[in-house]
């Protein structure tokens, strides 16, 4: 009896949400949203300094830190985590996930 293969393998390399928490003042989130816009990758846009809860979340995920950008890549169970990255530490897990 023939098996279906495993949909884990087809899940792990689907392309992830992502989402860039940041503050409208920042440069460094000025600068990621720019690389990410040149690359035309999709993401979505959240300013900690309008929803308090985003904030929250920044600070308690960067022990204790405000710090901007914080780049989500995924959602549910599976997260990549990346804060306040370069463009080259930014491209390489686009190219991780799928996504360069």
């Amino acid at each position: 009896m023939d098996r279906e293969p495993c949909r884990r393998a087809t899940i792990a390399t689907m392309s992830m949400p992502l989402t860039l928490y940041g503050d409208s003042h920042c440069e460094d989130t000025q600068r990621s949203k720019q690389h990410l816009r040149q690359r035309n990758i999709p993401f979505r846009e959240v300013d900690i300094d309008l929803d308090a809860e985003a904030e929250r979340f920044v600070v308690f995920i960067n022990g204790g830190f405000r710090s901007t950008p914080t780049i989500v890549f995924g959602e549910g169970q599976r997260k990549v985590i990346l804060t306040e990255p370069s463009n080259a530490q930014l491209d390489e897990v686009l190219a991780q996930e799928g996504l360069a």
